[in-house]
């Protein structure tokens, strides 16, 4: 769908996307997977031409920030430093959009890598692996959570154990790594996010990152209950936004977990229909953590399933028209530049 692109000058921040090339592991999969595979990952190709590709049609995308996704991991690394390859790889992408040759355009600036955090103390020589790959631009760590005991929600790409944020030695590597001063974002599903409030009242002092609005559940098992639902998300939300060292990012609603949109890949909703859809969500993220503590995310190509580049943009503007000038800088740029410590793209 092609749409007027509104405010085209507000300055965008996309904190949250991915590369990655999934294609030599998607026969991995059992056959009837393929789909789910494809649904859920939005593209099974996605580096740095597919991204200056959607970031250049009509936003003022000035900047990004890579999220970790278990992409381009070092084969020739023992297990605990593979991850560090994907910072090397990203970092080089960053090299290439800081070369000029694409404009002002700086992909990912800030960069989101993986560790094991259940290496307990041992993670540190890791983190200081990755702090040196990303040459600068590394911001700190996603060690995902999501888990769920139906398991046509996650499907066989995911396997976090159940109650990872609770478990001693998980957090004796939380606490390992909270001695960097680093960001660390947090995914986890819906019905899980007492979790993140627990970790975030036990460490009050690390940056704290829920991604996708805390993801609510539209799929497989959960398929139809998104109403019902939504007093239990409503409240977690209320309760983790009293906890000072959390952010939220607003977006990953496209995604096929979250089914807002039910129908996807990419099925020509305009911005006005998905800004709708999303709003309960969107408007009580913001009213519970502020501006200053949310962030909008296009978590590309991921939301490919609901929206394309441009329309996601236009409806998060539109979710934001009852803003002020200030509060819009900062939910679209300022909070994910101070975040993630890249302010030098608003200088």
């Amino acid at each position: 769908m092609s749409e007027e692109i509104l405010e085209p000058d507000l300055p965008i921040i996309d904190p949250h996307h991915h590369l990655w090339d999934l294609r030599p592991l998607v026969p991995a999969f059992p056959e009837p997977r393929h789909d789910f595979i494809e649904a859920i990952a939005g593209a099974a190709y996605y580096t740095f031409d597919e991204l200056l590709a959607d970031t250049t049609t009509g936003h003022n995308i000035i900047g990004t920030v890579f999220m970790e996704c278990g992409a381009f991991y070092d084969a020739g690394r023992d297990d605990a430093m593979k991850s560090v390859g994907e910072v090397e790889f990203v970092n080089g992408v960053a090299a290439q959009g800081a070369s000029g040759l694409y404009g002002d355009f700086r992909p990912c600036a800030g960069i989101v890598g993986h560790a094991d955090l259940t290496l307990g103390d041992k993670v540190k020589p890791v983190i200081e692996a990755l702090i040196a790959a990303g040459n600068g631009r590394f911001r700190g760590i996603r060690h995902a959570s999501a888990w769920d005991a139906d398991p046509e929600v996650l499907g066989p790409p995911f396997h976090a154990p159940e109650g990872l944020y609770h478990s001693d030695v998980f957090r004796a590597g939380f606490a390992a790594y909270a001695d960097f001063g680093l960001t660390f974002d947090a995914w986890l599903l819906e019905p899980q996010l007492g979790d993140v409030i627990d970790l975030a009242k036990a460490f009050p002092e690390q940056q704290i990152i829920l991604d996708h609005c805390g993801t609510p559940l539209n799929i497989a098992s959960y398929r139809g209950q998104l109403h019902e639902n939504f007093d239990r998300w409503r409240r977690s939300i209320h309760s983790l936004a009293e906890c000072q060292n959390v952010t939220v990012k607003l977006g990953g609603l496209a995604m096929a977990f979250c089914g807002m949109p039910e129908e996807g890949p990419a099925k020509g909703l305009g911005s006005d229909h998905l800004a709708a859809l999303w709003r309960p969500y969107i408007e009580t993220c913001i009213e519970s953590f502020g501006p200053d503590r949310a962030m909008f995310e296009s978590n590309y190509p991921v939301d490919r399933w609901g929206a394309s580049y441009p329309v996601l943009w236009n409806a998060f503007k539109r979710l934001a028209q009852g803003h002020s000038p200030d509060e819009k800088r900062a939910l679209f740029a300022g909070t994910a530049a101070r975040v993630y410590g890249i302010e030098n793209l608003l200088a």
